[in-house]
């Protein structure tokens, strides 16, 4: 099969190249897709730069990518609900930047038929991210004040909307330009506050927004920058996921009393190395509570898709390219053709 590499198995942007890789096949309990599009994601970067340790169970190492929509081409032994044909996105270890994926059984759901190929490509990995950091790990619930960081990411844009879809009361997002802000406030189902974290305090801001409570739930891929707002940002009983430590890994002179005394709960969240089992409960869960609300960016949903370009994979160098210089709002999909 034709599949998306990287020569010497690492390096920049210049050493993805389309070439030829072995089809993989499916095992017991697992699924072969024909694959139409897949999403990009910034730990493509990361692994794509030798920075990102894969998790057990990548088929195909060298081939990067996580989330993809496409046809069943063969289900594996032991597989009844599956058959050739079958019109999915999923979500796998590994592999999706090519011609043909295998995914484990439970990691794929059926493609709602409003939305495109392409819509339905840009949902698994963003979604199910947030759905895993806002819903099943900080447990958001009506009433709840939420402050997401990296809002025009495709996972804050994500974090958001479900946000408003769970009931919350307040949802401040931040960025880094009034481009993007207005963007976010101007979402059909987008947040109620924006902030430019590197002209105003977040902090100040989120207070002011909830009478001097603090917001209840914070979703945060900055880490060590944001920290100490991020403390201030709680709420008594508040929880924070972390989804990634963009700006370092290390804070200085903190003091935890807070922690404490504001009964805090602080979580770190990863999906990609998560277990088989957990990943299938995940997708069903959110297949049963969240699916049915997803339409395209036009369409009249609660949480919609917003796709920020589509590029042939011919094109792959100038997606990567556009991801990496942080110009996307919203999710990069690129088409095997």
């Amino acid at each position: 099969m034709r599949a998306v590499l990287v020569k010497d198995g690492r390096g920049p942007i210049e050493n993805l190249y389309i070439g030829e890789a072995e089809k993989p096949v499916p095992g017991p309990g697992q699924v072969l897709v024909k694959v139409k599009f897949f999403g990009l994601n910034r730990m493509d970067l990361m692994q794509r730069e030798g920075k990102y340790p894969l998790p057990p169970g990548v088929s195909i190492p060298e081939i990067l990518g996580v989330e993809f929509s496409g046809h069943v081409e063969q289900a594996g032994e032991g597989v009844s609900e599956w058959v050739p044909g079958d019109e999915v996105l999923g979500l796998t270890a590994g592999g999706a930047y090519a011609e043909y994926v295998v995914a484990p059984r439970g990691n794929i759901a059926k493609k709602p038929a409003h939305l495109s190929w392409a819509e339905a490509a840009s949902v698994p990995e963003v979604m199910l991210t947030a759905f895993q950091a806002l819903v099943v790990i900080a447990e958001v619930k009506q009433g709840d004040n939420v402050l997401v960081h990296a809002g025009a990411s495709g996972v804050g844009i994500a974090a958001i909307q479900l946000a408003r879809l769970y009931g919350a009361r307040t949802v401040t997002a931040t960025a880094s330009s009034k481009d993007k802000l207005d963007m976010l406030l101007q979402l059909p189902s987008g947040a109620t506050h924006a902030v430019n974290y590197r002209e105003q305090d977040f902090a100040e801001e989120v207070k002011r927004i909830t009478g001097g409570k603090g917001v209840d739930v914070i979703i945060d891929f900055v880490a060590q920058s944001h920290w100490k707002q991020n403390i201030n940002s709680l709420a008594y009983d508040g929880r924070m996921t972390m989804l990634a430590l963009l700006s370092g890994t290390e804070v200085s002179k903190f003091d935890l009393a807070p922690i404490v005394f504001k009964r805090l709960r602080i979580q770190g969240s990863q999906l990609r190395a998560r277990s088989v089992e957990y990943q299938a409960d995940l997708v069903s869960r959110f297949e049963r509570e969240v699916l049915d609300h997803i339409t395209g960016a036009a369409g009249d949903g609660k949480v919609r898709v917003y796709i920020h370009e589509i590029y042939p994979w011919t094109k792959i160098q100038e997606a990567h390219r556009e991801m990496e210089a942080n110009k996307n709002s919203g999710k990069i999909v690129v088409e095997i053709v």
